[in-house]
């Protein structure tokens, strides 16, 4: 890769491994990179432990989304999902084991796959991109069993609330959906942008991130990022952070959030902001926890440059991987 492709690159998303020892990140080249996380956490670790241990081909647009399951990588790009096996991306082998396009109107449709989720409860993957629309698919069988349609516009983020049986999605239309996962009704509608504190209209109303921990949900992009009690459906915070907020994650009693600037933001549930660490690309995108993993506990944040900054202390960064 020449040294204006380097300059252009992005890493939209990125997933860890079902272990915790590895960690996959997709560029806006098509390319997925597999990352040894022990290598680069050893103490004996060189500037070879933080390159990719493999880096290959996957979609010919971007990568947009990456989800892992019990054993496979799921690859999300223009119109398709990819699945490849974990046990042999380790082992450097690049074989995809299924790749599925969604039914859409038609075959010339590529509509991009933004975001998936799994919901656990009956082994599906739901689906959501540039048809509006959700899509879901039973990962036994591979068939897609049902849409969710009722989005004007294109689908930026999932999140599943499993107990309830319940998918949210937020939109470019500027609302969150909520779905009975069951019926694929929509249950709820929360149009963000008309709440007086969240509203933004410099910054649009689209919905960019989303997510929820059981009787809450985080959700922001246009609007301010927000925290939603979905019992009651309002707004109980709202965080005072510049520009459009690209990822949130709860964590323990912080609220972790990245977005258009350099910095990963620590708020507190009330709404001050504790911390903003400074990250090496300019703008951020993704911010992935690696929650399943003592041993190897970061938190790694990719956005506008083909490094991805790696936390072990969520305070400041330790050092960087880089495609």
């Amino acid at each position: 890769m020449g040294p204006v492709e380097l300059l252009h690159m992005s890493v939209f998303s990125q997933s860890f491994s079902p272990c915790g020892r590895f960690l996959a990140a997709g560029n806006n080249y098509g390319e997925i990179a597999i990352f040894s996380l022990c290598s680069a956490l050893s103490p004996e670790a060189t500037e070879s432990s933080q390159k990719p241990i493999v880096t290959f081909k996957a979609h010919d647009g971007p990568v947009f989304s990456l989800l892992s399951t019990d054993g496979q990588l799921l690859s999300a790009g223009n119109g398709e999902i990819t699945a490849w096996n974990w046990s042999e991306l380790i082992k450097k082998g690049i074989k995809a084991v299924w790749t599925r396009r969604p039914q859409y109107k038609t075959s010339l449709e590529m509509p991009e796959i933004n975001a998936m989720v799994i919901n656990p409860r009956d082994n599906s993957l739901l689906v959501g991109g540039g048809d509006n629309n959700i899509h879901v698919m039973d990962l036994e069988s591979g068939v897609f069993k049902m849409v969710l349609k009722g989005h004007s516009d294109y689908i930026h983020c999932l999140s599943v609330r499993e107990r309830e049986g319940e998918t949210l999605s937020g939109s470019e239309d500027g609302a969150v959906r909520v779905w009975d996962s069951r019926t694929g009704s929509t249950v709820h509608c929360i149009e963000v942008y008309k709440y007086e504190d969240c509203a933004r209209p410099q910054y649009g109303k689209w919905i960019s991130c989303l997510t929820t921990d059981s009787d809450w949900m985080l959700c922001g992009g246009g609007p301010s990022l927000s925290l939603w009690h979905l019992r009651s459906l309002t707004p109980t915070t709202i965080f005072p952070l510049p520009g459009c907020q690209r990822q949130t994650s709860f964590y323990q009693d912080l609220i972790l959030s990245v977005g258009d600037s350099a910095f990963l933001s620590h708020c507190q549930l009330s709404g001050e902001v504790r911390a903003r660490i400074p990250c090496s690309p300019p703008s951020l995108y993704t911010l992935g926890l690696n929650t399943g993993s003592t041993e190897h506990r970061v938190l790694t944040v990719g956005g506008s440059s083909g490094q991805i900054d790696v936390f072990t202390n969520f305070s400041y960064r330790a050092f960087s991987l880089s495609f």
